[in-house]
């Protein structure tokens, strides 16, 4: 009987202690409202209300079953969870260390120590002692690469000046994009959702490997001032989401955001991610990073091709026509007019070579039964010259990516098209086109995202839209005998265009490839076979279609930069008929974040002539 009544007894007693254990929990008044735990949940506030939703979009991520729209509820469940006994690595403690850290820290918790096994023996692999932000430069031929792209690394204690970092380990965040899918369809999910964006970590040297060794990208290494205890917060918390999945968005959601969020973990008060916008542009997010006063020290790594392309150049052109000629299997490594050298044009020759022989069979997959017998032929000839080293290096560019202009840009201008005189505004979100300042961006490279043009006509008043761009890229990179890159542009969205009778304004599809020459240090010439396709209802078949030519030379410099051509079409379906035009544009660079610019244009369509002429001013934001 007395046993019996014990487990009779056991439950009612079971049942006080945990109550007298949840009594003993401190109020948490509003702190459920503090921005760092709004940081460290990832929420934001509703575009529509005064509530909150978590960016998370995994269960896992939450203890309660509200908590993706309930802070309260959220920190309540936390509170809970990190002050029941026990520990190991399923406890909440250590499933969710940057938690139970920051709570410790703003309330009165026992501080009784927990075993956290797999959290510990990551943190003690990861070694961390500061954090590096990595900016990889823009590459057009990826639409998931065209803004750049961000990540963190984590550097372990350096003992010396030759402790080798590319051994560290990185934390970057990215779409968990299917390998089968095309660029086109990883750039519409990218825009719309449709991909789960993880957190990874990866040693430094496959990245290299990556952006730098095969995708010709420099990157930019920018150590932050994080003390270690921010340093260890920011570990927690990458703890905390690295299996954890985060919708991935092309402009806003994205790799530079998420790193924004993890800085803002590590040191609260920052507020990156208040810069943001409609959308987070790596390169605008590392600008955000340096303003802020978190950078102590800057670094640039060039990748392989700007490597390579600096030896080169820096052989007069008949050491270059050499040096290709033995790349290409024309002369051998040790052929007369090679040994007719003295011994340093010649070890620069065999050292250029030897250089562009590696990166092309790297990263354009140049066969193994010609690179490798080629590599073995240059390195004897260059171990048979004594006592000259030569492995200069590019110099740093005199402005970084993150100097650039700003990214958003409004115009305000005034022309005339034919005999009507207008006023135009011009919004751009991002991101750059080819006249804008160069510096700080890659050469002949454009890339525009929703630009809408509006016109008032004054002779009545008229306001229409003369376009709006989707998406504009143009990538003119010079050809040589070592390098022989594809130039090409598209773009599509709505723009107004001439029938016989009226402007209308029409949905269009263009696109472009050709080829383009360095002229001089900063000007080059091009030239495009190019298609425009219109689809609309006040053409007479509906749609209609134009190949056509782009010919042009395109300057650019720290001042200003021009462009002039001439371009042709044949309209082949409702109107059938040439349109050609001349044209010259010009951008004036008063500073970093003004342009005056001016346009003209001779247009000869439906038989009609007509000048178009316009000036303005660009502002950088």
């Amino acid at each position: 009987m007395r046993t019996l009544l014990r487990f009779a007894l056991a439950p009612i007693w079971l049942a006080s202690c945990f109550n007298a254990f949840a009594t003993s929990l401190p109020d948490t008044g509003n702190l459920h409202q503090n921005p760092a735990w709004l940081t460290l949940l990832h929420y934001q506030p509703d575009r529509f209300g005064d509530g909150y939703t978590g960016q998370a979009d995994d269960d896992a991520f939450y203890l309660s079953d509200n908590g993706k729209t309930s802070p309260k509820a959220e920190l309540e469940a936390t509170l809970a969870a990190i002050t029941q006994p026990g520990g190991g690595n399923k406890h909440a403690r250590c499933r969710f260390p940057a938690r139970d850290r920051w709570l410790r820290a703003q309330l009165d918790l026992p501080g009784q120590p927990v075993s956290c096994p797999a959290f510990e023996e990551w943190t003690d692999e990861l070694n961390t002692k500061t954090v590096t932000l990595v900016f990889a430069a823009s590459y057009l031929n990826s639409p998931s690469s065209m803004f750049g792209h961000t990540f963190l690394r984590l550097d372990p204690p350096r003992e010396d000046e030759e402790t080798n970092l590319i051994l560290a380990n990185t934390i970057s965040y990215a779409a968990d994009a299917a390998a089968h899918d095309s660029e086109i369809l990883f750039a519409y999910k990218g825009i719309f959702g449709g991909y789960p964006g993880i957190t990874s970590i990866q040693p430094y040297y496959e990245k290299i490997r990556l952006y730098s060794d095969i995708e010709h990208r420099d990157l930019w290494e920018y150590t932050l001032n994080l003390t270690q205890a921010e340093v260890d917060m920011m570990l927690a918390h990458t703890w905390e989401i690295r299996e954890r999945n985060f919708d991935y968005y092309f402009f806003d959601e994205n790799c530079a955001y998420r790193l924004l969020a993890l800085i803002d973990v590590a040191r609260p008060g920052t507020d990156l991610l208040g810069e943001v916008g409609t959308h987070a542009i790596p390169s605008d997010t590392v600008r955000w990073v340096v303003d802020k006063g978190l950078v102590d020290s800057v670094y640039y790594r060039p990748s392989a091709a700007t490597n390579v392309s600096h030896r080169i150049d820096a052989l007069p052109d008949d050491h270059q026509t050499l040096a290709a000629a033995i790349a290409n299997g024309y002369v051998d490594a040790d052929a007369p007019e090679v040994q007719a050298l003295s011994d340093e044009p010649r070890a620069r020759v065999l050292d250029a070579t030897y250089d562009y022989v590696r990166y092309q069979s790297e990263a354009e997959g140049w066969p193994r039964e010609h690179a490798a017998p080629l590599s073995y032929d240059l390195l004897r000839e260059r171990s048979k010259i004594r006592g000259v080293a030569i492995k200069d290096s590019p110099p740093e560019p005199a402005i970084r990516d993150d100097q650039g202009h700003d990214t958003f840009r409004a115009s305000v201008s005034g022309g005339r098209m034919g005999d009507r005189n207008f006023s135009e505004l011009t919004l751009r979100p991002a991101y750059h086109d080819i006249l804008d300042p160069p510096a700080g961006y890659r050469g002949g490279a454009q890339l525009q995202f929703l630009r809408l043009d509006a016109r008032l006509y004054t002779d009545n008043n008229e306001v229409q839209i003369e376009q709006l761009t989707g998406v504009e890229i143009r990538s003119l990179s010079p050809r040589n005998q070592f390098f022989s890159p594809l130039s090409w542009q598209v773009g599509f969205g709505g723009r107004r265009t001439d029938t016989e009778t009226n402007r209308v304004f029409t949905p269009y599809l263009e696109g472009g490839a050709g080829g383009s020459w360095q002229l001089a240090p900063g000007t080059q010439a091009f030239a495009m076979a190019t298609a425009d396709l219109e689809i609309d209802d006040d053409l007479r078949r509906g749609y209609d279609a134009a190949p056509g030519a782009d010919l042009g030379i395109l300057h650019q410099n720290n001042q200003f930069s021009l462009l002039g051509g001439v371009k042709t079409k044949a309209w082949i379906v409702s109107s059938q008929h040439r349109q050609d035009q001349a044209y010259l544009e010009g951008n004036w660079h008063l500073e970093r974040d003004f342009s005056l610019f001016g346009k003209f244009s001779r247009e000869d369509h439906y038989d009609r002539y007509r000048s178009t002429w316009q000036l303005g001013l660009h502002a950088y934001f």
